[in-house]
């Protein structure tokens, strides 16, 4: 927003205070802590993705779906041009996202006046760190692919989500079902595997130690034996100890809450080496082929979980996107978060359609994109709740053939959160 006069900005400054003062909006969207409306007819929407090597064929599809849902609307809404800006959370030292350079691309969006919205992060760590900056901006954060449940749901860390919404108010959503989701995905399809004994793994990051421990919970409520949910050192030359761990508990499956970046493949390669007949599950954290194209004879006994469905699964709107995005891009089939880097894109703009001529108010957008009711997608119909989470359920299973990614059935997870 920019501000003209002083009055204005003292203005501003008092309903700031006025909005804190009130505490949080569990009726949905909320306001933003700063309400006031861009000026000049153009609009950014910022990215913020992993373009680490491990990460980058999943990044670069991710970012290639949301430019092709701006390129289906035009480049605007309304009268308002859209500026699209990509960067990248990864730095080379890292190998991975990294803390310093997600809070400064986080800052990059809420100091430019002209942001109306921002698509990101990939990782759930990531989020961590770029949502309060954001939150205190009112600037409307949408994911694509986070699927940490703390980021927007209760967990027993008793300051989440509330630590990363410091404005009092939501301005955080995602396209993708939260690991509370996943893990009842998980444990589904580790028993109709025939897992009967797990040891869970984790990378100590929010992501993947939050989902292992939902992993754990959703397994044994579903009576399977979970002798251990261990840490691992992802900057580990190897993991042979920690794989015999595993063949000394007797554990017929391993489940790694973990991403690619964090030693997924050499962790891979150890454990099949020492229980060469254990099922090996990993999570949408492992699910690009910088992962599924390095892991070795491994690939035949593993498993992996999914948002994304196979493309027939997927109403016509999703036949259509895949097809453009092989015509635009080349390549075949994209990488799996392809299609929700689309629809993060698609449904930020449908927000913005919504709002009418208050397109380019910050609170207006943020309010309509809580009001998402019934939104027929790419991804099938759903709506937004509450917490800015979606209500899609659906999981899919997969397994590796031929270095790939290969669909192998829908499965239905349900949970009582």
């Amino acid at each position: 927003m920019r501000v003209r006069s002083l009055s204005a900005t003292c203005l501003v400054a008092v309903c700031a205070m006025v909005i804190a003062a009130c505490g949080e909006d569990d009726s949905g969207g909320g306001g933003s802590a700063d309400s006031g409306c861009i000026d000049g007819n153009t609009l950014t929407i910022y990215s913020s993705l992993p373009f680490d090597p491990a990460d980058r064929p999943q990044s670069e599809d991710v970012v290639n779906g949301e430019k092709l849902a701006l390129k289906d609307a035009g480049g605007k809404v309304g009268k308002f041009d859209i500026k699209y800006v990509s960067l990248d959370d990864a730095t080379a030292s890292a190998g991975k996202w990294d803390a310093g350079k997600t809070s400064s691309n986080a800052r990059q969006a809420a100091q430019d006046k002209t942001t109306i919205a921002y698509l990101g992060e990939f990782n759930s760590g990531a989020s961590a760190v770029s949502m309060p900056i954001l939150n205190r901006s009112g600037i409307l954060q949408v994911s694509p692919s986070n699927t940490y449940l703390g980021l927007t749901k209760k967990t027993p860390d008793a300051s989440e989500p509330a630590k990363y919404r410091p404005s009092g108010n939501k301005t955080y959503g995602r396209v993708v079902p939260a690991d509370n989701i996943q893990a009842a995905a998980v444990a589904t399809y580790m028993k109709e595997n025939g897992v009967t004994k797990v040891y869970v793994l984790n990378d100590k990051e929010v992501y993947g130690k939050g989902l292992a421990n939902e992993v754990e919970k959703a397994a044994k409520a579903q009576g399977l034996e979970v002798p251990a949910n261990e840490e691992i050192d992802p900057k580990s030359a190897n993991f042979r100890t920690v794989a015999n761990k595993v063949k000394t508990s007797g554990a017929n499956g391993v489940f790694f809450g973990g991403i690619t970046a964090n030693g997924g493949v050499q962790l891979w390669k150890d454990l099949y080496a020492s229980v060469p007949t254990a099922k090996l599950f990993g999570p949408d954290g492992v699910a690009e082929t910088s992962f599924t194209g390095e892991i070795g004879p491994s690939q035949k006994n593993t498993f992996i979980t999914q948002p994304t469905l196979d493309p027939e699964s997927y109403p016509p709107a999703a036949q259509k996107f895949y097809d453009q995005f092989e015509k635009t891009y080349g390549g075949g089939t994209p990488e799996p978060y392809a299609v929700y880097g689309y629809e993060a894109m698609s449904i930020v703009l449908d927000a913005m359609k919504r709002a009418g001529d208050k397109a380019n108010c910050r609170k207006d957008v943020i309010d309509q994109f809580f009001a998402t009711k019934d939104r027929q997608s790419v991804l099938g119909t759903y709506s937004i709740d509450p917490d800015g989470d979606t209500t899609l359920t659906d999981y899919g299973g997969a397994r590796v053939e031929k270095g790939e990614i290969a669909f192998d059935k829908v499965i239905k997870a349900q949970t009582n959160q």
